[in-house]
């Protein structure tokens, strides 16, 4: 099985942001993990790489619960030309990018 690179583009609310922000640093490449107006929820964009964005979306919210039960996952994780978006661990639809037409000259 071939480990494919996904960015990673999340929404997590949580009622212990501190250990869940330490989680996030320790799972997620390259995390940048801002805080948002409302103390309890956190913005996250990184990379991780893994098999399918449903297995990294899952491994990924099954962690965050072992730190905190109650946090929940909007996620968007994009390959390519591709985003696929899921509301904890329910995938909520895939899309795909326009082209990019600088790219047909």
């Amino acid at each position: 099985m071939v480990a494919k690179r996904f960015s990673l583009r999340a929404r997590v609310s949580t009622e212990n942001p501190t250990a869940v922000r330490r989680l996030l640093f320790q799972s997620v490449t390259g995390a940048s993990v801002k805080s948002t107006d409302d103390p309890q929820e956190l913005l996250v964009e990184g990379r991780m790489a893994g098999a399918s964005a449903r297995d990294l979306n899952r491994s990924l919210l099954t962690a965050l619960r072992r730190v905190e039960k109650r946090t929940r996952l909007r996620s968007e994780w994009t390959i390519e030309e591709s985003t696929e978006r899921f509301f904890d661990y329910v995938p909520k639809g895939k899309r795909r990018a326009p082209p990019n037409p600088s790219a047909q000259s």
